[in-house]
């Protein structure tokens, strides 16, 4: 298919076949697997999933794209859902979904942000991202490159970074490095706080503003007396508190004024 790739939909295609071989293995697709494709494009990934899996669900925006899906030879063992992976409610597709996709590098933050709303439908995800993206998703305390998004996505999920890709392996080449991550979701009893739209909350207000301390960013939000319980110094940024010291403060002050 002849396509132009348009650059308000992030568009750059995978087309280096040792990657995608080894992406496929990652993924290890199964004849019965719930599998579903955001962004399928040109089906670097999409025809050897075919190759392992009865059937497919493919999220495309793109027009051009979407009726390339619709008339493919293999349209037999897809379901083409036209739109917006950012607005759609995964959670009609079932349960025990595995995610895969190269995921558009302009909105991957609120994407990961959307799609971690459905962990619990989620079996597995295997996404294509900006590496700069997984650098952060899989970031340790007091490191630069963790923040809201590790903490968000770390009490969600286990993750594991499984390999860097270069610019050439796309079609249009990125400006960028790019990494393959594996998300799992974790179970419930994994999951510790007690109020989990509280913890969220916490989390984000304390990198609201990532230069001050906590006493200033959860002023009003968590009792002096509960970081002097958990021995939390007040004068340390967000940054170095672990997801664990997180979780205690929400549990421990659940009855703060938000």
């Amino acid at each position: 298919m002849a396509h132009i790739p348009r650059k308000r939909f992030g568009q750059h295609f995978l087309s280096h076949p040792n990657i995608i071989h080894h992406l496929v293995r990652a993924i290890d697709p199964r004849p019965d697997d719930r599998l579903v494709e955001i962004g399928p494009g040109l089906g670097a990934l999409t025809e050897p999933l075919l190759e392992h899996t009865r059937h497919l669900t493919v999220i495309e925006l793109d027009r051009d794209l979407v009726a390339h899906w619709r008339a493919h030879p293999q349209a037999g063992q897809l379901t083409v859902v036209e739109g917006d992976a950012l607005a759609f409610d995964f959670s009609t597709l079932g349960q025990n979904l595995r995610l895969v996709g190269n995921l558009p590098y302009n909105i991957s933050t609120p994407l990961l942000f959307h799609l971690a709303t459905f962990s619990p439908q989620l079996k597995d995800a295997h996404f294509m991202l900006q590496k700069e993206v997984v650098d952060r998703m899989v970031a340790e305390p007091a490191t630069r490159d963790y923040g809201r998004l590790s903490v968000m996505l770390q009490y969600l999920f286990h993750m594991d970074a499984l390999m860097d890709v270069p610019p050439e392996a796309f079609t249009p080449p990125p400006k960028v490095m790019s990494s393959v991550v594996r998300l799992i979701p974790k179970a419930p009893a994994e999951r510790h706080a007690r109020d989990e739209s509280r913890f969220a909350f916490l989390v984000s207000q304390a990198f609201s503003q990532r230069r001050k301390m906590l006493r200033s960013t959860l002023k009003g939000h968590v009792p002096e007396a509960v970081f002097a319980r958990l021995g939390i110094d007040t004068a340390r940024r967000a940054e170095t508190l672990t997801l664990d010291e997180f979780v205690g403060l929400s549990n421990e002050s659940p009855g703060a004024a938000d």
